[in-house]
C-alpha cells in the first residue's frame, strides 16, 4: 500500500510552500510522488467554451483529455470520496502527499507559523512532525519551515525504507 501523509495547518501557515519543497526534495532523491489537494468548496478546472467543458455541459459523467505528456480526468461524483478511496485510485508512485484532509485518517505534518497563532489543529497521536517557526512543548519532531531536507529524511525513514 502506498503511504499517505497529509500536510495540514491554518490558512496562511505555508502548507503549499512546504509541499512544493517536499516534492522537489523527494523528486531529487528519485521518488515518485502524487499529491491530492482537498478543497472544502466546489472547484472548476475546465474553461467555458472549451471542448471538454462542452462535453461536461452535454452531460458526460467522465471527461478525459489526453496528450502525449498529460492526462486529466474530470468525473461527476454522487458524494465526496474519502481520502482512502482517492488514494486507492493512485498507483505507480512511492508516496502520496495531501494538502488538507486535516480530519482525514492519514498521519500528518502540521505547518504552524507564529503569525497565524500558536494553537495546533492536530493531536500528538495524529502527528508525524511539525514544520514551524516556534517551539511547542510536545514530544514530536519539530523542523523549521524551510527544512524540507530534514522532513524528507524523516519521511524516508518512517515511510519509504520498508521494501526498498
Amino acid at each position: 500500500m502506498i503511504p499517505v501523509i497529509s500536510i495540514v495547518g491554518k490558512s496562511g501557515a505555508g502548507k503549499t510552500a512546504l509541499l512544493e519543497k517536499l516534492i522537489r526534495e523527494l523528486k531529487g532523491r528519485g521518488y515518485r510522488v502524487a499529491t491530492v489537494k482537498h478543497d472544502a468548496h466546489s472547484f472548476d478546472i475546465d474553461h467555458p467554451g472549451k471542448d471538454t467543458w462542452r462535453h461536461a455541459q452535454a452531460g458526460s459523467d467522465h471527461v478525459v483529455i489526453a496528450s502525449p505528456a498529460r492526462l486529466a480526468r474530470i468525473q461527476r461524483i454522487e458524494r465526496e470520496l474519502t481520502l482512502p478511496e482517492i488514494a486507492a485510485t493512485i498507483n505507480d508512485v512511492d508516496l502520496i502527499l495531501t494538502e488538507g484532509y486535516k480530519r482525514g485518517p492519514a498521519p500528518k505534518i502540521e505547518v504552524s507559523r507564529a503569525e497565524t497563532g500558536n494553537e495546533l489543529l492536530c493531536t500528538r497521536q495524529e502527528l508525524v512532525a511539525l514544520a514551524t517557526d516556534q517551539h511547542f512543548d510536545m514530544d514530536v519532531p519539530q523542523f523549521g519551515l524551510e527544512d524540507a531536507k530534514g522532513l524528507v529524511d524523516l519521511i524516508v525513514l518512517q515511510f519509504l525504507t520498508k521494501g526498498r
